[in-house]
């Protein structure tokens, strides 16, 4: 096999929470917001991308938070995040047990766990 790279990843929002994911991924961390492909626009949810990758909000009857199981994101400037995410009294949860990486945990406004690495040295 010949893996190219991912494509996106899909996270979980509750019925309705569009405005609130909006207001999360792309005024606080500054996300573009794409248009769904027309055939999908009836089901709910968001599409958000970066220069990096997408990553596509659909909507789930009956949400839970995804509290274990979290994509990692790769900054440049891990610092710049956490005090943009503290000046939106978002908590972040600094861990050192991962060697070559400076990263943190946090919460999307909805309870999904969230990890936001940096290389050290970079």
């Amino acid at each position: 096999m010949n893996w190219l790279g991912l494509d996106h990843i899909q996270l979980a929002i509750p019925v309705g929470a569009e405005d609130l994911c909006r207001a999360f991924y792309g005024t606080i961390l500054g996300w573009k917001e794409v248009s769904k492909p027309e055939s999908l626009t009836g089901r709910g949810g968001v599409w958000f991308s970066t220069d990096s990758f997408q990553v596509h909000f659909g909507v789930e009857k009956d949400f839970q938070p995804a509290k274990k199981a979290h994509p990692a994101f790769l900054l440049k400037d891990l610092d710049h995040l956490a005090k943009e995410l503290a000046n939106h009294d978002i908590a972040v949860q600094w861990d050192d047990k991962l060697e070559g990486y400076n990263r943190f945990f946090a919460h999307d406004c909805f309870g999904n766990r969230l990890e936001f690495m940096q290389k050290t040295g970079t």
